[in-house]
């Protein structure tokens, strides 16, 4: 049977068809979907989201360690925090298969950076997979767990935002169960790396890497297609799709497993054109890896290191043209359209309150990062995830004394979990003024509404923990600790403004739902309405910016008035938080009646 499924579909399915007992994730685009669509088809496997990758990768190590075979889901800056148990488990080896799956982002649609995960797997000594289409991504997990189970090693499975997003054809299989015999063993020569143990390891961690090398040479997703023996092109996952299509007469070397790299057949084939193309996107990786064998090619000098690569680009790198045709076209400039928070988020009345205080604010990774964005304009430094908390700290105690040198941190509840609570505890322990607004709209919002510790919901929808930050932050020893509801604006300026006086440390959790959530909604969903004739134009309410609030201009000047405009709310977007309405100083807007 077939069915059209998206690379990330896929991947969960080659868990579920491969005797996957246990997978772990932290939701991050373009990876996210991947645990949820585990969580909703496969209920064979054991599935549930971490507080942070580190721990995903840490619990799915136990898991293997026991003989399952397992799978941790991540997006790259992911790999960033599971660095630390990712570089040892390279040396500690498995049991069970595990299979590390990478989602990269080319062109930043959804993150901070563009980094390239196959250095990851040149770093640690691993080997990486690369999926071209989804048929690869359902199949290539199964060939993944063979090769951790064969090697004793964890895999890459590199997929990116094409692949895991775009829709395919794949043929499906029944479950095939693990062949590890499940159990608890001892062997602390190979699991425990003190010093001693790991000296050995590192030796063995290299000679695997030469067998599986070698390995790759018969791995059956590295392969040639011959064709025009003047053009010989190199590539592997999307990048593939985009060559092949722009030119389906050229020679291919197509390539399944990224690193180690089956050095024989590159050269082989590399003997047989007059001319080598290697089509990557982002690092030079496979091309310098192929310079490196005395290999002459060609890459990066067409193609450039930043972004995505598409069809037209390749086209327009290679030939100097263009054959694509525009299906429809238009003869005007379309406005830009930035991404925005949605109607009713509490973030946005906790930025316009932060914006009547004038402070530098240290911002951090979630919905709340687009306060950075006009009219809030009120983040002043977004590092990753949990770093804004630690900023503002070293802010503070560098600054005391310096006119202006008061920082506050802004942190949603879902990162606070993630990474955030080491940075605050640091700051209770260190001390220093910092104040940090833990924005605790009660779900992981960013990434689609994903369950975590604060929720009172696993990935499965069943009851659990439900972490109490309150509670969490006076566990810490923070004395200052105060709860405010967002949409009363003037309140949490207030406070705001008090805990920037004082010379301790202190949080103000801005606690309000997401806007989008089905449950424990506070919001009416009754519009607001703006008295026409009361409205001064000021713009007052326009520079929250919530998409309900349009502005319209006046071209003919009105007897009497000086403005310019007027506020209009769209009733259609409106959701009644009455943000705006804190903001007016001139009574102007109410309740639609």
């Amino acid at each position: 049977m077939k069915e059209l499924l998206s690379g990330n579909e896929a991947i969960a399915r080659g868990a579920y068809e491969y005797g996957v007992r246990l997978a772990s994730a932290y939701p991050g685009t373009p990876s996210t979907e991947i645990l949820e669509y585990i969580g909703e088809r496969y209920p064979e496997i054991i599935a549930g989201w971490a507080p942070n990758e580190k721990v995903a990768l840490e619990v799915v190590a136990g898991a293997s360690y026991g003989g399952s075979r397992t799978l941790a889901a991540m997006k790259h800056v992911g790999l960033n925090v599971a660095a630390d148990p990712f570089m040892t488990l390279s040396y500690t080896g498995i049991n069970g298969g595990l299979v590390i799956v990478v989602c990269d982002d080319p062109e930043m649609h959804s993150s901070q950076n563009e980094q390239d995960t196959r250095n990851y797997a040149k770093f640690g000594k691993v080997p990486c997979l690369e999926p071209s289409d989804s048929q690869e991504a359902k199949d290539m997990i199964g060939e993944a767990l063979e090769i951790s189970e064969q090697f004793d090693t964890p895999v890459i499975f590199r997929s990116s935002t094409r692949i895991s997003h775009s829709m395919s054809l794949v043929e499906l299989a029944e479950r095939k169960e693990g062949k590890r015999e499940l159990g608890l063993k001892k062997d602390p020569v190979k699991y425990v790396m003190l010093p001693a143990m790991a000296r050995k390891k590192h030796p063995l961690v290299e000679q695997r890497l030469k067998d599986v090398a070698a390995f790759a040479e018969s791995f059956p997703y590295n392969k040639v297609i011959m064709g025009d023996t003047s053009v010989g092109i190199i590539s592997s996952g999307v990048a593939f799709q985009y060559a092949y299509e722009v030119m389906p007469k050229a020679s291919f070397l197509k390539l399944g497993m990224v690193w180690p790299l089956p050095e024989k057949m590159i050269r082989d084939f590399s003997s047989k054109v007059d001319k080598l193309l290697v089509i990557e996107e982002l690092d030079p990786f496979l091309e310098e890896a192929i310079r490196l064998m005395g290999i002459s090619v060609e890459g990066k000098n067409l193609t450039g290191r930043c972004g995505e690569l598409s069809p037209e680009k390749l086209e327009i790198a290679i030939t100097g043209k263009s054959s694509a045709k525009s299906i429809g076209s238009i003869d005007i400039e379309l406005p830009m359209r930035p991404p925005n928070m949605c109607p009713g988020c509490p973030h946005r009345a906790t930025f316009t309150a932060l914006k009547k205080n004038k402070v530098y604010v240290a911002g951090d990774i979630g919905c709340y990062t687009l306060g950075a964005l006009p009219p809030l304009g009120m983040l002043d430094n977004c590092l990753c995830m949990g770093a804004g908390i630690g900023i503002a700290s070293g802010l503070a105690r560098t600054l005391k004394d310096v006119a202006g040198g008061k920082a506050v941190a802004v942190i949603g509840d879902s990162t606070l979990f993630h990474s955030g609570m080491t940075p605050l505890l640091e700051l209770a322990y260190n001390g220093g003024h910092s104040t940090v607004l833990i924005l605790d709209n009660r779900i992981t919002a960013m990434t689609g509404a994903q369950h975590h510790p604060g929720t009172g919901f696993t990935l499965r929808e069943e009851p659990s923990v439900n972490v109490s930050v309150e509670k969490l932050c006076e566990s810490f020893g923070l004395k200052r600790v105060k709860i405010v509801n967002p949409y009363k604006i003037k309140e949490l300026e207030k406070t705001i403004k008090e805990e920037l006086e004082v010379s301790e440390p202190s949080v103000i959790i801005a606690r309000a739902p997401c806007a989008l959530l089905k449950t424990g909604r506070v919001l009416p969903d009754k519009p607001f309405r703006i008295k026409q004739d009361v409205c001064t134009g000021c713009k007052s309410c326009i520079n929250t910016g919530c998409p309900a609030l349009e502005f319209v201009k006046i071209d003919v000047p009105e007897k009497g008035k000086k403005r310019k405009g007027f506020s209009r709310i769209n009733a259609a977007l409106c959701v009644g938080c009455g943000t705006c309405q804190e903001v007016c100083k001139f009574d102007a807007i109410e309740e639609a009646s």
